[in-house]
C-alpha cells in the first residue's frame, strides 16, 4: 500500500496537469462579426446606391463642357506703316483706349489734297453764280429789246398797209425783232447752261456737283486720318499683341490683335443626342470648374444648338459610303452663367454641367 500511494499521487497530479478544453462562445463571436460585416457591405453598397440616385434624380449632366468668351478680332480699315503699338500681351483694357497707331503722315496729306480740292471746286461755283447772275441780266435786256422791236414792228406793218412807208423799213423793223428773240433764246440757253453747271442733277437742288464731291473727299480723308488710331470696341484682354511690330506693314481688313471680352462668358455643354428630349431653355444649371478644385457657379439653359458639332465642321462626315459607324452625336447647348465669378474665367477651361431637367 505505502508504495501503490506514491504512483497514485502521480496519475492524480497528470490528470490536474492536463488542460481542459476551451469555451467555444468566442469562436461564435467571430463568426458572427464576420457574418455582419459580409451582410453589410452590401447593404452599405445599396444604400450609398440609393442616396446617389436620389441626389441625382432630375438630372443629367457631361464633363465635355468649356467656357467661352466673346474674341473680338481687331483689323485696321486702312493700310499704313505701323508706328507705335500702346499695349502689351494679356492687357486689360477698356473701350477707347489706344491699341496702336499706323503713320498718319500720308493720310494728313491727303486731307490738305481734300482740302485745296475744295477751294478750287469754290472758285468755279463762284465764278459759275457770277455768269448766272450775267445771264439773268442779258436775259431782261433781251425781253426789253423785243419789247421795243415789236412795238416798232408793228407800227411799220400798220404804216405799211397804210403805204406811208417804205418796204426797206419795215423790213428792218422785222429783222431787229427777229435779232431781239434771238437774243433771249441764247441769254436763256446761257442761263440753263450756267444753272445746269451750279445744279446736281436735281437730286440735291442748289448744291453744286463738284463742290458735294470735294466735300466729300475731304469727309473720308478726316475719316481715314482718324482711323490711323485703333482704339478698342470694348473692354476686355488682349491677345496676339505680340505678332505686331514697329515698321510693320498692315493690311487693310486682317485681323492684328485680339481682345477676350469682359463679362460676356458662358458654358459649351457638348450634350449627348439622347439626352436632348429632357432639356429646355430656362432650367436651372450648376457649373463645375476643373481649374479651381471644383468652384461651382449657377446658371441656366440659355438655348440649345440648331445643329451637332459635326455639321460645323470645315469637312462635315459623309455616311453615304459603305464604311458609315453610328456614332452617338453630341449637340452644344449654351449656359448662361447666373452669378458673377469669384475667379477670373478664361476661354477653354473644362468644366461639369449638371442641368436639372425636373425643373
Amino acid at each position: 500500500m505505502a508504495e501503490a500511494d506514491p504512483i497514485m499521487r502521480q496519475s492524480v497530479n497528470k490528470l490536474e496537469a492536463v488542460p481542459s478544453p476551451e469555451p467555444a462562445a468566442p469562436a461564435r463571436t467571430r463568426r458572427g462579426l464576420r457574418l455582419i460585416l459580409m451582410l453589410s457591405v452590401p447593404v452599405l453598397l445599396a444604400l450609398a446606391g440609393l442616396a446617389y440616385w436620389l441626389l441625382t434624380r432630375g438630372t443629367i449632366g457631361t464633363d465635355n463642357a468649356y467656357v467661352r468668351q466673346d474674341v473680338v478680332a481687331i483689323s485696321s480699315d486702312i493700310t499704313g506703316r505701323i508706328v507705335e503699338v500702346a499695349v502689351h500681351e494679356n492687357q486689360q483694357v477698356k473701350a477707347g483706349d489706344l491699341l496702336f497707331r499706323v503713320d498718319p503722315e500720308p493720310y494728313r496729306v491727303a486731307l490738305a489734297q481734300a482740302d485745296a480740292q475744295i477751294a478750287t471746286a469754290q472758285v468755279d461755283v463762284g465764278e459759275l453764280s457770277a455768269k448766272y447772275r450775267g445771264t439773268g441780266v442779258d436775259i431782261a435786256k433781251a425781253r426789253t429789246d423785243i419789247e421795243f422791236a415789236r412795238k416798232e414792228y408793228e407800227r411799220q406793218r400798220e404804216l405799211a398797209a397804210s403805204g406811208f412807208t417804205t418796204k426797206s423799213r419795215f423790213d428792218t423793223a422785222r429783222h431787229e425783232l427777229d435779232v431781239a428773240e434771238a437774243s433771249l433764246r441764247t441769254a436763256e440757253a446761257e442761263a440753263a447752261e450756267a444753272r445746269s453747271a451750279l445744279a446736281s442733277g436735281g437730286q440735291v437742288p442748289g448744291v453744286n456737283p463738284r463742290l458735294a464731291a470735294a466735300r466729300a473727299q475731304r469727309a473720308k480723308a478726316s475719316l481715314d486720318l482718324r482711323r490711323t488710331e485703333i482704339r478698342a470696341p470694348v473692354s476686355g484682354k488682349i491677345s496676339n499683341v505680340d505678332r505686331l511690330q514697329i515698321g510693320q506693314m498692315l493690311a487693310t481688313g486682317l485681323p492684328a490683335v485680339s481682345i477676350v471680352a469682359n463679362n460676356r462668358s458662358w458654358v459649351e455643354a457638348n450634350f449627348k443626342e439622347t439626352q436632348l428630349g429632357l432639356i429646355r431653355p430656362g432650367q436651372k444649371a450648376v457649373v463645375t470648374l476643373d481649374a479651381y478644385s471644383g468652384m461651382k457657379l449657377r446658371g441656366h439653359v440659355a438655348s440649345i444648338g440648331g445643329g451637332t458639332g459635326s455639321e460645323f465642321s470645315v469637312l462635315p462626315a459623309q455616311n453615304a459610303n459603305g464604311n458609315w459607324v453610328k456614332v452617338t452625336q453630341r449637340v452644344p447647348v449654351r449656359i448662361a452663367i447666373d452669378q458673377s465669378s469669384p475667379r477670373p474665367l478664361i476661354a477653354g477651361l473644362s468644366s461639369e454641367v449638371t442641368v436639372y431637367v425636373s425643373d
